[in-house]
């Protein structure tokens, strides 16, 4: 569409589509893209011994988390992997580190900085390694939302639950509003908590995570689910459809798993006869419905060890985990294939690469702290309690 076009129909380029178009520039987005100093080059034959000599230097000072989606050449580095609230738990439990580098993404570095001691500094090696999904919820939106249930008068019965995958922002609104934390993990627990504090859950900020729970695990139909729009007027929602609904879906989703299809699912059946199809929740509600199997990334790890020789299986979750899995149970004969034909890396997640990784090990071992990730004490106090809350499900 032209300028002139979206003119005469009274349509006001977005932000965003303007960045899209090249039109614009969004500072933020472009955080950490030049380092203070030389970022060694991604040629450089020299790099894993760098990072080994200057992680040496440290010594117990510096304390390395390698999220599951992470690059081999990053995670070789990390003195544990996991998914993001393990790792920010594995930080909190090391208070004798001064610095805690997160190879992850920046909601991550945020919950560790939450849970960690003031003394401990949290380090994003890329400050552009963001995501997609905990963009799609700001906190201007968020507070929005909540004033147009407000309007339909159901704000007192409903209860925020916000997935791990949420900015700090985020967080402290949930703490806010008596609302609580939840991981793939514990979805389940976390609605049953909710419900039994008011009628209805604003679920952000994924709404396939959402939807799968409270149809698959609690048996609720789809028609309890509405999708909030915060880029439509009212979230595109009436009031009465509000007053009805259980579950309020925040119009947000996983860029990687919401490209699994049901057709990605028919097709490796056809493809590989036998085969048991395991995805994260995060996919669409018509895959996991589809699937064999369904849980986070820890279910799936163990999922697979568990799995006898000669198995057969097609994972629907980021591709640096699914080949590395399938790498690892290999010599067992267990075949593990991605599901999706389309290889599909998480892009922000891949923006920690051994280059940044060097150079930020290599400048904390100098005595420089660079990209450290602070939350705001408000903030991190309404956040912390919302992760309290989660700690303290049954």
């Amino acid at each position: 569409m032209t300028t002139a076009q979206a003119q005469e129909l009274d349509v006001q380029p977005t932000p965003l589509a303007l960045l899209l178009l090249g039109r614009e520039a969004d500072p933020r987005s472009e955080r950490g893209v030049e380092c203070p100093g030389d970022l060694p080059s991604p040629s450089d034959p020299d790099l894993v011994a760098r990072a080994r000599a200057a992680k040496e230097k440290l010594g117990d000072k510096v304390f390395v988390l390698g999220h599951h989606y992470q690059r081999d050449e990053v995670i070789q580095f990390a003195d544990v992997t996991g998914d993001s609230f393990k790792l920010a738990r594995d930080a909190a439990a090391r208070p004798e580190a001064e610095y805690i580098v997160f190879c992850g993404v920046h909601f991550m570095a945020e919950s560790a900085d939450i849970l960690t001691s003031d003394d401990q500094k949290v380090v994003l090696p890329d400050l552009a390694a963001g995501c997609s999904m905990a963009d799609m919820a700001t906190a201007e939106q968020v507070a929005e939302c909540w004033d147009v249930l407000t309007e339909a008068g159901v704000a007192e019965q409903v209860v925020p639950v916000s997935y791990m995958n949420s900015s700090a922002d985020i967080k402290a609104f949930t703490g806010k509003h008596g609302g609580t934390i939840c991981t793939s993990s514990n979805a389940e627990r976390a609605l049953n908590w909710a419900f039994e504090q008011g009628e209805k859950v604003l679920f952000l900020p994924d709404q396939h995570l959402g939807r799968n729970t409270a149809v698959r695990d609690l048996g609720m139909s789809p028609e309890d689910c509405v999708v909030y729009n915060p880029h439509k007027p009212n979230g595109g929602l009436t009031a009465g459809q509000l007053r009805d609904a259980k579950m309020i879906l925040w119009r947000g989703h996983c860029s990687v798993h919401g490209r699994f299809s049901l057709e990605s699912v028919e097709d490796v059946r056809a493809r590989i006869p036998g085969v048991n199809v395991l995805v994260h929740p995060e996919c669409r509600h018509e895959v996991v419905a589809a699937a064999d199997h369904v849980g986070s990334t820890e279910y799936i790890i163990k999922a697979l060890e568990a799995a006898p020789a000669g198995s057969k299986w097609a994972i629907g979750t980021e591709l640096n985990l699914v080949r590395r899995l399938a790498n690892r149970f290999a010599p067992e004969g267990k075949e593990i294939v991605f599901l999706d034909r389309t290889v599909c890396f998480c892009s922000t997640m891949n923006r920690i690469d051994l280059p940044h990784l060097v150079w930020a090990l290599e400048s904390l071992a100098e005595g420089t702290l660079v990209n450290r990730i602070e939350v705001d004490k408000e903030t991190e106090a309404f956040a912390k309690l919302a992760l309290e809350r989660m700690l303290a499900l049954p």
